[in-house]
């Protein structure tokens, strides 16, 4: 047999190699560095983002100055129109209609007819009438002679005073059937007269609803006006004025009125009269006017803009709409101090012309106020003043 040579054992104790040593070193100093790395750039970060937060929690607002009143108002508001005098004319009697004569557009005067109506029922009637009027007639004359005769057998003594006090009794019931009887004939022929369709007024007629043959009056499915007419050489103008001006509108004042149809025209209207209550549901009052209209321009049931021309009040500034905010302690604007933080003013406002808005008092023109200020904004908060706004 032949022993097996051992080979030399390597001991636990024998150093690593030199290399390895420094590559592990490096690496540690590596990953230590990437770490620390690491560490600054999220703390900058955060830093970053903490000042970003922080400057993005104060609001931007933007500023428009305060106007002064000008001397004079313009004070717009919708207007309806509406003709001098104007009718609808339903038939009084029913029959059917034989012809009319006037068509819409046609200048009419008082009286005219405009159209005839055939009345067969109402014809008949007055024939029974007039039958009846004669018999009662007929009775009356018999019981007049009568009577007559009586009052003379009275004289010799031939009848007694109660026959003749009969026979005078009797003639004043025949008398009294005479005058009811002509007084249905009366009323009959009265009827009839409305057959003839006439214009109450000199005027245009503006609505026809009948033709040939369709029957009208009480008698018909569907009670219309046969026609319209409307007297239109003067117009009535109506305009709900709110209540805050009540004072300042009065009898005479004068206004100019424009209608979309006549785009640069102006109509010169005057105050007639003024309602002496306020609508509840409008919190306005009615005012009417009365302007002229000899071309017949102003077309009833039509709607205008009518401007008054109030006088300005001094004191007053003038400030848009969107700078307004209403909360529960009424109407507010906003200015902006020096030191960035918001003041709160209550106002009074006066009148509203829509884009801009009269305000009492409050604020005074030349301040410079908060243009569309946030629902959130607050008294005291601090606030970051962007570009003006001029417009």
């Amino acid at each position: 047999m032949h022993d097996a040579v051992a080979s030399p054992a390597v001991s636990a104790d024998t150093p690593a190699p030199k290399g390895l040593k420094i590559a592990g070193l490096t690496a540690a100093a590596i990953a230590v560095g990437v770490v620390g790395l690491g560490t600054l750039t999220r703390a900058h970060d955060v830093a970053a983002a903490t000042s970003w937060s922080s400057a993005n929690a104060i609001p931007t607002v933007h500023l428009v100055p305060v106007k002064g009143g000008a001397a004079s108002d313009a004070l717009d508001l919708p207007a309806t129109l509406e003709a001098w005098e104007a009718a609808r004319l339903f038939p009084r009697v029913s029959g059917y209609v034989r012809r009319w004569s006037q068509d819409i557009g046609a200048r009419v005067a008082a009286g005219q007819p405009l159209g005839v109506i055939d009345t067969p029922e109402l014809d008949e009637q007055i024939g029974q009438a007039r039958a009846a009027l004669a018999s009662a007639v007929a009775h009356e004359k018999l019981a007049r002679s009568t009577a007559a005769r009586w009052a003379d057998l009275l004289t010799s003594a031939s009848v007694s005073r109660q026959e003749v006090d009969e026979k005078n009794g009797d003639l004043a019931v025949k008398a009294a059937g005479v005058a009811e009887a002509r007084a249905a004939l009366s009323r009959l022929e009265a009827m009839k007269r409305y057959a003839v369709v006439r214009a109450p007024f000199s005027g245009l007629v503006t609505a026809r609803n009948a033709e040939v043959g369709d029957l009208v009056g009480p008698g018909a499915a569907a009670q219309q006006p046969m026609f319209g007419v409307a007297d239109t050489h003067r117009i009535r103008v109506y305009v709900s004025v709110p209540q805050s001006l009540s004072a300042t509108i009065k009898p005479g004042m004068t206004a100019t009125l424009t209608v979309p149809a006549f785009p640069g025209r102006t109509f010169p209207a005057t105050v007639a009269g003024l309602s002496s209550a306020i609508d509840p549901q409008s919190g306005a009052f009615r005012v009417q006017l009365l302007a002229d209209n000899p071309d017949g321009a102003l077309k009833p049931g039509g709607y205008a803009q009518a401007r008054f021309d109030l006088p300005g009040r001094a004191g007053v500034a003038q400030v848009p709409s969107s700078a307004i905010l209403f909360g529960v302690g009424g109407a507010q604007v906003a200015t902006v101090d020096a030191h960035g933080r918001i003041a709160m003013h209550k106002v009074h406002i006066g009148q509203d012309n829509g884009p801009t808005v009269q305000i009492l008092s409050g604020v005074s023109p030349g301040e410079r106020i908060v243009d569309n200020p946030p629902d959130s904004l607050a008294q005291g908060e601090l606030v970051r003043v962007g570009a003006d706004n001029h417009g």
